[in-house]
């Protein structure tokens, strides 16, 4: 029986500005020094911060944490430096999927089956947008914003600028997750065990590529796709170019977000409550992370990796 859709990963496959205090290539050389000293590698230090029922969806605006609390109906803005909760706003029913289009963040409203678009400053509402049924997961393709419509089986292009609708194209049966990855859209299709290649400029599709059982959210490393199955327990990595399977890697249980971080790929075991950080060049595991109660969604700020906890009401933050 095909497990109902709990995560839907939504990443931008554009390199992240880091905001931490000191560079990443800096925190390289450090860990590079102790591993010649012979000393352990060092373990990310782990915060949680409560947020509203149910966090599914997260994203990162540059200086802030937008979390989608599907149980509450609302999106917590948080300080990405310290955790701490800044606003939460209200939106519609059983929020979703998150994006931000480096002006506004997006909204998926799963049972509303509209967008909002929010100022990010007070959390206005500069627009709601009808789109298909059951929306889920979001992207931005720098330009425009990309909405998988779970029930609809198609994924529909909306302009950031004033959400016009540029398209709607039909993908595979229950399309989950989404991601750019510079010029083309990678969907997820749960129920086909697929994952579908759109030409970002006009939405032709330019091929479907099998991948594991039942897979749910996908994240784009510059010249990959990874792709979560969470009925194999496993991760498929995809050559961007031509979808070419270049690997599939064993996980915890029930893999369902994945974000990349500039270096590694980070999954999410939502029957593990753990995190998994996994080298994107061989797919090896590099470490495993106890996090909260069902581990929905993954974001990386440039500097920490933060994990929506969705039986725990809670958000926690893995500094690397």
């Amino acid at each position: 029986m095909r497990r109902p859709v709990l995560a839907a990963m939504v990443f931008l496959c554009l390199p992240v500005v880091p905001s931490a205090q000191v560079p990443i290539s800096t925190k390289r050389e450090q860990a590079t020094q102790r591993q010649r000293a012979g000393s352990p590698p060092e373990r990310a230090e782990s915060a949680a911060f409560n947020v509203g029922k149910f966090p599914i969806g997260i994203t990162f605006d540059g200086t802030n944490i937008w979390v989608a609390n599907g149980g509450s109906n609302t999106v917590t803005r948080l300080r990405a430096s310290d955790g701490a909760a800044v606003r939460t706003f209200n939106v519609g029913k059983f929020p979703i999927g998150l994006a931000f289009d480096g002006a506004s963040v997006w909204v998926a409203d799963g049972e509303s089956n509209n967008l909002m678009k929010l100022r990010p400053s007070d959390g206005a509402v500069l627009g709601t947008f009808s789109v298909g049924r059951k929306p889920s997961m979001l992207a931005f393709d720098g330009t425009n914003i990309w909405v998988a419509n779970e029930n609809s089986d198609n994924v529909m292009k909306l302009r950031a600028s004033d959400g016009a609708v540029l398209g709607t194209f039909n993908v595979e049966k229950n399309p989950v997750g989404v991601v750019f990855d510079g010029t083309n859209i990678w969907v997820v299709n749960r129920d086909s065990n697929t994952v579908s290649k759109l030409r970002a400029s006009d939405g032709a599709v330019l091929g479907s590529f099998s991948v594991g059982r039942v897979p749910l959210s996908v994240a784009c490393d510059g010249a990959n796709i990874w792709v979560t199955n969470s009925e194999s327990d496993s991760v498929t990595k995809l050559r961007a170019s031509d979808g070419a399977v270049l690997g599939n890697f064993n996980v915890a249980k029930v893999p369902g977000g994945v974000a990349f971080d500039g270096t590694n790929i980070w999954v999410t075991n939502e029957e593990s409550n753990s995190v998994m950080k996994m080298r994107a060049s061989d797919g090896a595991v590099l470490d495993t992370f106890t996090v909260g109660t069902l581990p929905l969604q993954v974001a990386f700020d440039g500097a920490s990796i933060w994990v929506t906890n969705g039986r725990s009401d809670s958000v926690s933050k893995l500094k690397m």
